[in-house]
């Protein structure tokens, strides 16, 4: 697979492309006002502990109070009542490093899912030093955690635990164990590790560099400690465009290309320090056409923000979103054949797959995804599916659990959430019909203008009234010679003057007083 790195820097945002074999498949936004948080450490404060939810909510100086959970809570704060299962651990597992850089999105074979516990020993006012893992979203605030993981390029720290992890996508049985071997060589004995997929291969001097400026950034961070008072930022994380360089700069690679000169000296800097044979892949964007359009990422990017999604064969997706789910309907469209409707339907699926793992990586969609495939009646048919939604997920770095098919060909997908998906970055809801995609109709408008009228009419004995409403409302208002307007005003018996106003909401209308020019519709509004 041949894989570049698009960067565009402006001056209000930054954006990077990951591009594979000349299609996008990942996009990272940070703009101006809303940096990147996951990965920061914050001193924060006990602010509320709620035991029947299993969480706490903690100070940490922003406008929402960040939620920890207890499961991600230190052994240190938990009051053990029972151990189950062989305590005599060897200190060494395997780990799935996460979208974070293999930093505290991990997920880890660890002692502590052995125990029973009790209670927390959390208190309100407490102190406490957590790190941010999951950004905010909608109407929720940062989640935290305060096992505490400093990520590198090709170590992670663990500051509080003494065990050494290794990728899982290190598959080489014997070049765990020499790099275990290399981990226990160089490790202190107060601190744990994680070896990152991309240290296969590494040298012990290589390793042991990346350790030393862990090891120093931890020891900056305990001596700010010293001083600080809560709520407060201990340490930043880098920024979007650095954490993607440190995280997707492999050997599988063939370019960076990036519009920034100065964007530019920096990613060749770090590039001769960790890679030196890689440093001729680092290039800077001259040409006058903008560096998306000339990749053909700009393109792709407006197909990212639209419902439908067409494939080769006819077919199309059609993606929503809701708050509680992300929800992905599968249509044949134009490919619709009546014979051989099993073996059809099975093709436009396996298509339908390729293209929806590629858009749940493009989009960012996270937390629970139902996808509805067209019916298949054979078992076979539904597992060929499922097998096909797993090999192509495979190369998400955010985790996720897959199910099989159902009988009415529905598959459940639960899919790590670390940010806001794509469409959130750059769009908001729209303020006429509040992020529905429907407005009130004309028909409909009309009916709640009469039923202003009767209850305006009943406390009042005022004749004359302004209404002002959208210019589509108004016209529809005096359609015909003996239009719906006068018929108002005749039934009701009241003299109304009518103002197109483009200001008027679509779907709203705004009544004045005739006489004085008060605003009147809340008072007659049910």
């Amino acid at each position: 697979m041949k894989r570049e790195i698009i960067i565009n820097q402006a001056e209000m945002q930054s954006r990077i492309a990951i591009m594979e074999d000349g299609k996008l498949s990942e996009l990272f936004l940070e703009s101006v006002g809303k940096e990147r948080m996951v990965g920061d450490i914050y001193l924060g404060r006990v602010a509320k502990v709620l035991h029947g939810i299993r969480a706490a909510f903690i100070d940490i100086g922003l406008e929402q109070d960040a939620f920890l959970h207890f499961s991600d809570l230190d052994d240190a704060f938990k009051q053990f009542s029972a151990i189950t299962g062989d305590d005599s651990d060897s200190g060494i597992e395997e780990v799935d490093e996460g979208e974070n850089g293999g930093g505290s999105s991990r997920r880890r074979k660890s002692k502590r899912n052995r125990h029973s516990y009790a209670q927390v020993n959390l208190q309100k006012g407490q102190e406490l030093l957590v790190q941010v893992v999951k950004e905010a979203y909608a109407n929720k605030g940062v989640r935290v955690t305060n096992q505490i993981a400093l990520p590198g390029r090709f170590l992670v720290l663990l500051p509080y635990e003494t065990t050494i992890g290794v990728s899982r996508k290190i598959s080489s049985f014997k070049e765990k164990r020499r790099l275990r071997r290399i981990a226990r060589s160089i490790i202190p004995s107060n601190v744990g590790l994680i070896i990152r997929t991309v240290a296969e291969g590494k040298e012990e001097e290589v390793l042991r560099n990346d350790l030393l400026e862990l090891l120093d950034t931890w020891k900056d961070i305990e001596r700010k400690l010293k001083k600080a008072e809560a709520p407060t930022l201990m340490y930043k994380d880098m920024n979007t465009t650095a954490s993607v360089m440190r995280d997707l700069f492999k050997s599988d690679v063939t370019r960076v290309v990036t519009d920034s000169k100065r964007m530019y000296r920096e990613i060749r800097s770090y590039v001769s320090s960790v890679a030196p044979s890689m440093v001729n892949a680092v290039e800077l964007y001259k040409d006058k056409v903008p560096i998306f359009d000339a990749f053909g990422v700009e393109k792709e990017i407006r197909n990212s923000l639209s419902r439908k999604v067409w494939l080769k064969s006819g077919g199309y997706i059609i993606i929503e979103h809701t708050e509680a789910m992300k929800v992905i309907d599968v249509n044949s469209g134009r490919f619709a054949a009546k014979r051989h409707q099993e073996e059809n339907s099975l093709r436009t699926n396996l298509e339908a797959v390729r293209e929806i793992a590629r858009q749940i990586r493009l989009r960012d969609l996270g937390g629970i995804i139902i996808i509805d495939f067209i019916d298949m009646e054979q078992e076979s048919s539904r597992r060929k599916v499922y097998e096909e939604m797993r090999r192509e997920m495979r190369i998400d770095r955010a985790k996720s659990t897959i199910l099989p098919l159902t009988e009415f060909c529905l598959m459940q997908i639960t899919r790590q959430r670390i940010r806001d998906s794509v469409q959130f970055s750059v769009l908001e809801p729209c303020p006429t019909c509040d992020g529905t995609g429907l407005v009130q109709s004309k028909a409909s408008l009309v009916m709640q203008i009469e039923r202003w009228l009767k209850r305006f009419r009943t406390e009042t004995s005022e004749l004359r009234l302004i209404l002002q409403v959208h210019p589509t409302a108004a016209e529809y208002l005096q359609e015909g010679k003996f239009n719906r307007l006068m018929k108002l005003m005749l039934k009701h018996f009241v003299r109304i003057k009518l103002q197109s106003d483009p200001s008027v909401q679509v779907g709203s209308f705004r009544f004045l007083s005739g006489r004085t020019g008060k605003d009147l519709t809340s008072k007659y509004l049910l």
